[in-house]
């Protein structure tokens, strides 16, 4: 593992994908709560003159309610919307890293919502956190299709690394048989949700010779909150994240899923999207400390930080130390957070 951490930080990266439908698993099932109109569990009324009532699908209730505990964007679509050019709605041509980010993102955000987590065996600490094999604990859909696609897939297949399981979402094998684990279309599957939610728009742009669809931003406020949370990150010297709907205040591990973001990004080769109002020395200390909180989150137990290297976010060890100890009895999800960061900081090598 590079100590230096990534060395390419300039760039971005093209998206042109096209839109994919990802089939739900509703299959039919002995089971009664498997029906199509289930009237088991609480009925759901609409609140009228008549009172009318209204059949729901139970599973539909959950992925509302798994929704409601999470903040309004995923990883994925914070690092996308950081490297989308704002006005033109698409990735620079000359991003090789980004795709693989977004995968690494994937199973960060699964370990995040306690889906995933290295698997409870004691011989695990034999070998590297990215070659340490990742289980389901809970297959519960989370309403995220890209989220739930991979998750569909580490259950019924066999159980592997994490780094095993980015490289087959990013088609970086030459495994045929495994061929049909790649996720395809990620980067337009991230950009019509955001389209979903409000935060962008679709048009079509002639480029010479085709057709593209582009994907400009409409909720400026959305980039601006990311943008700023980063520079909070990468350039002050006590660090406050403030509650919002990205970021709500009751959401467990605020800093680290922010930490994550902001390392994610810095794979992605995107961060100086959110870095370009700084001047370069001030710039240059931000890359600088992006490598120290590569090399700290990227092991578990965290490192502890030497105190006053660049003299920014003094507080970050101790908040995260502090969300930790809130929730003592997630260390396995952790340590996928941290085998994924592992992997980022060799992406260069990988590519």
């Amino acid at each position: 593992m590079s100590q230096g951490g990534l060395t390419r930080r300039r760039g971005a990266g093209i998206a042109q994908d096209n839109n994919d439908e990802q089939s739900s698993s509703r299959v039919a099932s002995p089971a009664p709560k498997e029906n199509a109109y289930d009237r088991t569990p609480e009925t759901g009324r609409e609140v009228g003159e008549n009172g009318h009532i209204v059949a729901y699908d139970p599973r539909d209730m959950s992925e509302s309610a798994e929704r409601s505990k999470q903040p309004k964007l995923t990883l994925m679509e914070e690092v996308l919307l950081l490297g989308l050019k704002d006005k033109q709605g698409y990735l620079s041509f000359w991003n090789d890293n980004i795709s693989y980010a977004l995968r690494g993102c994937i199973v960060i955000e699964l370990a995040f919502r306690g889906k995933i987590s290295m698997q409870k065996d004691s011989s695990r600490r034999r070998f590297p956190l990215a070659d340490r094999v990742i289980e389901v604990i809970d297959e519960g859909q989370t309403g995220e299709v890209l989220l739930d696609e991979a998750l569909k897939m580490m259950k019924s297949s066999e159980k592997m690394s994490v780094s095993s399981w980015i490289d087959l979402m990013s088609g970086e094998t030459w495994n045929l048989m495994k061929i049909g684990y790649q996720l395809k279309q990620v980067r337009e599957r991230l950009a019509k949700g955001l389209v979903d939610k409000g935060i962008l728009r679709t048009e079509k742009r002639n480029f010479l010779l085709f057709d593209m669809a582009t994907h400009p931003v409409v909720d400026s406020g959305a980039k601006d909150e990311i943008r700023k949370r980063v520079r909070n990150i990468c350039s002050n010297r006590t660090v406050v994240l403030p509650p919002s709907q990205f970021l709500p205040a009751e959401l467990d591990f605020r800093y680290l899923r922010t930490i994550a973001m902001v390392c994610a990004s810095y794979a992605a080769n995107v961060l100086e999207n959110a870095l370009v109002t700084m001047g370069h020395e001030t710039r240059e200390r931000a890359f600088a400390h992006v490598d120290e909180l590569l090399a700290e989150y990227s092991q578990y137990p965290f490192a502890k930080r030497q105190a006053g290297t660049q003299g920014i976010g003094a507080n970050l060890s101790q908040a995260v130390t502090d969300e930790v100890e809130k929730n003592k009895d997630r260390e396995l999800q952790l340590e996928v957070v941290a085998a994924c960061l592992s992997v980022f900081t060799r992406l260069d090598s990988l590519l």
